[in-house]
């Protein structure tokens, strides 16, 4: 049994902190081929996240905040925001389901952010036709601009 408390948390944002991306996953999941993905994700300020999809049928994705605060923004086929959802830990909104196929993303905007993500297995990385094309690459230079405009749907 893994048991999630305070420390295990903090262990795992301490390690996003040291991350040059600000965010570090910790698999509860045996492995890639897991028919179930369940991991924690700790996610700092300033970590950006290449808007993308996942085409499979299965990839149905679902976060729930933890600890912290994080924005999830879902947009149209043209990079239109669709919907702009806050997440916090014991607010009014704490989880949110995406459909396979919808482009998304997530931003933090707490130190020691943490989220729950569960989605179909097995592990695949993201094609280029999951990625969206009128969103920069994570590092690219003008990510930074683009991540912050993402802040702005709040």
């Amino acid at each position: 049994m893994i048991v999630i408390d305070q420390q295990f948390l903090d262990e795992i944002t301490e390690e996003a902190k040291g991350s040059p991306r600000l965010r570090k996953n910790r698999n509860l999941h045996h492995g890639d081929e897991a028919p179930c993905h369940r991991l924690l994700n700790a996610m700092e300020p300033g970590s950006y996240i290449m808007p993308h999809r996942h085409l499979s049928e299965f990839k149905d994705e679902s976060l729930v905040i933890v600890r912290g605060a994080l924005g999830v923004i879902s947009f149209d086929e043209a990079g239109n925001v669709v919907d702009a959802v806050r997440l916090e830990a014991g607010g009014n909104g704490v989880a949110v389901n995406i459909p396979h196929g919808s482009f998304h993303t997530v931003v933090s905007f707490a130190s020691g952010s943490v989220f729950f993500e569960s989605k179909g297995g097995p592990y695949t990385p993201i094609a280029a036709a999951e990625k969206a094309p009128w969103a920069p690459e994570e590092g690219s230079p003008d990510a930074p601009l683009f991540h912050q405009r993402l802040l702005e749907c709040f």
